[in-house]
């Protein structure tokens, strides 16, 4: 019975030969499968698991050197687990480390960027000319003449009121601020 199993082969006919054979000291081995005739045969290659797919874990094959298998059996019987669970295991700890040290950095990135940012906006205001400096007084005024505000740039036409700065060095440019950018205290 063990060396004529029946099996199907590729012709859809039935075939009857050994399940394991010896060929110059290398062991065979045949796998059969019974035809299910729902199933239908799975294309050759990496497809992505269909959504009917009820497994959801995926077989990896990789290639470790000696001494690290020789560690992960050793470390695997010392917990009493399979060397599959054992390395699974290993895998998704690295790379949740892995994805909690990229959060951690792009964190930090962000905080440094603010607070560069923040820093610059500073050093520009402290850079910035004041275009009021000097002034240390200002006088309500009806306008002869179209002036612009020093501050924000507005157009102030003829007689229009506005704010003279007086300022303490004489024959300073005159400086006139419109009643919006008059400083308060």
């Amino acid at each position: 019975m063990g060396d004529e199993p029946h099996d199907l082969g590729t012709s859809g006919s039935l075939r009857v030969g050994p399940l394991t054979r010896d060929t110059s000291g290398r062991m065979y081995h045949d796998v059969t499968r019974e035809p299910d005739a729902r199933s239908t045969p799975e294309p050759p290659g990496d497809d992505p698991p269909r959504s009917n797919d009820a497994r959801k874990e995926r077989v990896l094959h990789t290639r470790v050197p000696a001494v690290l298998e020789r560690e992960l059996k050793r470390f695997a019987d010392n917990l009493r687990v399979p060397v599959s669970n054992l390395v699974r295991t290993i895998l998704e700890d690295a790379v949740s480390v892995a994805d909690a040290a990229t959060e951690n950095v792009e964190e930090r990135l962000k905080m440094a960027a603010k607070h560069l940012e923040k820093e610059r906006e500073r050093i520009k205001k402290r850079m910035e000319h004041d275009p009021l400096e000097g002034v240390v007084a200002f006088q309500s005024v009806v306008l002869a003449v179209p002036a612009v505000c020093a501050k924000c740039g507005k157009e102030l036409p003829r007689g229009s009121h506005a704010q003279m700065g007086i300022g303490e060095v004489p024959g300073h440019p005159r400086r006139f601020v419109c009643e919006d950018c008059l400083p308060r205290a």
